[in-house]
């Protein structure tokens, strides 16, 4: 899952830059109005793209879900104050 948001996230990144570039480099010696509708909407892109990217999965694991090892997770509950430690 993480290389699907990750290619989904380059590949938005990619279309904001080619709005960008073809906004000022071509689109703006027929109309300057539009060149600028362009760049808005490039503009928007980048936050949705890290939102995107940055999303959890119903299949991600969480930072406070158990990981199947035992010492791993008792050692972490220990860190998080959940557990004492063992006497």
């Amino acid at each position: 899952m993480y290389a699907r948001r990750r290619h989904v996230y380059f590949a938005m990144m990619g279309l904001c830059l080619g709005l960008f570039v073809l906004a000022w480099a071509v689109v703006r010696l027929w109309s300057v109005p539009v060149a600028v509708g362009m760049c808005v909407v490039a503009m928007v892109i980048p936050p949705v793209a890290a939102i995107v990217a940055n999303r959890r999965g119903p299949e991600d694991r969480w930072w406070d879900d158990p990981s199947g090892d035992p010492q791993s997770d008792t050692w972490w509950d220990e860190l998080d104050g959940k557990r004492r430690p063992p006497s």
